[in-house]
């Protein structure tokens, strides 16, 4: 909370700009998406939340550089550091995307997640992996672009964990294209590990504040390809993580 110490009229002025924004946000959903055909509601939903992630990505001053081609559909696997990431990653491109059950309840980001057509998993649950993985084909069989976290979590950027295999049933069963994307985060003005990035324990109320005191958050995103895949989850889990941990050492840390 040094950061709302340090700014309150920042964090404040902020705050009701995020207010104003998830309420027009409210009404530019319902004109746009509520009475659309149902053939093409996801498609709605992914350029409606794409437009909300670029005004919301104003507040914390976003500043995005890519490298790569940016997919346009199938699946794209990325690591995870932050609830920055959907942001980041809609603006550049409409997607659905997989996220924890415990997304929904995060304030405000949770309600835009459900609203953009996101997929919930529940991990506890064994039988809704199947369930999420069918949601995920059926996306893809929309033409949409799904983006999946298979770390399971998130993490402070130093080194990327071990993927889960269990939501890459659909990229071993459909010839629809699959990427790789790396991102990653850098402050003017405070440790990206600590402050952009929310991991472990850290509250998410508590964060979001000490983030809108920031002046900028700088973000590099990556994205190459996968030409070859393994055909079974488990050794596609472990080349997928290989590739995208090849993307971090590849790619220069932002400052």
């Amino acid at each position: 909370m040094k950061g709302l110490r340090q700014h309150p009229l920042r964090v404040a002025g902020r705050l009701l700009w995020f207010g104003g924004e998830v309420l027009l946000s409210l009404f530019d959903f319902i004109i746009r998406c509520v009475f659309c055909p149902k053939n093409s509601r996801r498609r709605r939903r992914t350029l409606w939340l794409q437009r909300i992630c670029r005004r919301v990505g104003r507040i914390f001053r976003l500043k995005i550089q890519s490298a790569g081609m940016i997919p346009a559909g199938g699946l794209l696997i990325c690591n995870h550091l932050s609830y920055l990431d959907i942001l980041v990653l809609a603006s550049l491109m409409p997607a659905v995307f997989v996220a924890k059950r415990e997304v929904k309840s995060w304030p405000a980001m949770g309600w835009l997640a459900q609203l953009g057509g996101t997929v919930f998993i529940d991990r506890q649950r064994r039988t809704h992996v199947g369930e999420v993985n069918h949601e995920i084909e059926a996306a893809l069989n929309d033409g949409a672009l799904v983006i999946v976290f298979p770390e399971g979590t998130s993490s402070d950027g130093e080194t990327i964990l071990p993927f889960k295999s269990s939501l890459l049933q659909p990229a071993t069963q459909s010839q629809h294209p699959l990427n790789i994307g790396f991102l990653q985060y850098a402050l003017a003005d405070g440790e990206a590990g600590a402050e952009a990035c929310y991991w472990g324990n850290a509250a998410f109320l508590p964060h979001l504040l000490n983030l809108l005191s920031k002046q900028s958050v700088h973000t590099d995103v990556q994205f190459a390809p996968v030409k070859d895949r393994s055909p079974g989850r488990k050794g596609l889990a472990q080349q997928l993580h290989s590739q995208v941990l090849g993307l971090k050492n590849s790619r220069p840390k932002i400052i």
